[in-house]
């Protein structure tokens, strides 16, 4: 890439957020150093990254590649540990990793069409043979550490233990957050719809079954078609969890619909069809919508219609 990095009109919110102007302005020292740490020839960022500067870089064998350069964000935080874990099997495959500078270095999907792309039932048919795959132990046992398939520039060893934050942690931390957004919001909807909340969250957290490796950002714009496989999932929020939690972001997703026809059809298909308890999928898309319904001074009310549709209001 020459001349001056052009930072994405998606990453700009980030100037409101504590620590936002100073990542911002950094970045393209960071691109540097990635650039030259990895021999890698970069081109313009991607426009769809949210908190992260996205770009595609080649590497010196002409291996086709994306940079990912992270806002030091919490949910983002062991990305490339869950990318590590799965190893390549239904997600795309961790290259390199500089935790300090919180940049990932990942293969390229071709041709990248998103899985929203697809009409509603073709995406579901899609996920429902991908998201098993990734449902594995957070902790790999000691015969089963993660082998890539091709020697990668520089991909260390995942810790020892169990890195990832707990669902029933983040729970907690929801349910703190929660009523305290909604009161600086200007109490933008029923208090009944944050007690709902609150309590669905408390019960679910509680009585949880097994534990696995699960993704809050599994969403269908976050899975790519690809040569190496027919989809791969990027951009993980790796969690450990129960199975009913991680088909959250693609019941209340706006990208296959916007309904509340379109989202009972995935709550049913999925539950069904997965083999998922639908009362507690359901009751995790309430509770942790509901929680992520606020951040800062923006409402989602995107957010509380999928939240009065799942519980039956118009």
């Amino acid at each position: 890439m020459t001349g001056a990095l052009r930072i994405p009109d998606e990453l700009n919110w980030l100037h409101g957020m504590a620590g936002g102007p100073q990542w911002l302005a950094g970045l393209p020292d960071r691109l540097a150093t990635c650039a030259a740490r990895w021999s890698l020839r970069v081109g313009p960022p991607f426009g769809y990254g949210m908190t992260s500067l996205v770009v595609p870089a080649d590497l010196p064998d002409g291996t086709r590649t994306v940079l990912k350069l992270q806002f030091p964000d919490a949910e983002s935080e062991h990305e490339a540990t869950a990318l590590r874990r799965w190893n390549g099997e239904g997600a795309v495959r961790l290259l390199a990793h500089d935790p300090d500078l919180r940049a990932l270095l990942v293969e390229r999907c071709e041709p990248g069409t998103p899985l929203h792309t697809l009409p509603l039932d073709d995406a579901l048919d899609a996920l429902v043979g991908l998201l098993p795959r990734l449902w594995v132990p957070a902790t790999p046992a000691p015969d089963d550490t993660p082998r890539p398939t091709q020697s990668p520039p520089d991909a260390a060893a995942g810790p020892a233990g169990q890195p990832f934050t707990t669902l029933a942690d983040a729970v907690a931390g929801w349910t703190v957050r929660l009523p305290t957004a909604w009161e600086r919001a200007g109490r933008p909807y029923d208090r009944r719809l944050v007690d709902l909340a609150l309590d669905l969250l408390a019960g679910l957290a509680d009585s949880q079954g097994e534990q696995v490796l699960v993704n809050q950002d599994l969403h269908a714009a976050n899975v790519l078609r690809a040569e190496r496989e027919p989809w791969l999932v990027i951009d993980p929020k790796p969690l450990v969890g129960e199975r009913e939690f991680s088909v959250i972001p693609m019941v209340r997703g706006t990208e296959l619909g916007h309904s509340g026809a379109a989202v009972r059809r995935r709550l049913d298909r999925l539950s069904a069809e997965l083999g998922l308890d639908r009362e507690r999928v359901r009751g995790w898309t309430i509770g942790q919508t509901m929680a992520w319904s606020i951040a800062g001074d923006k409402v989602f009310h995107d957010h509380i219609e999928v939240v009065r549709w799942l519980l039956g209001e118009p």
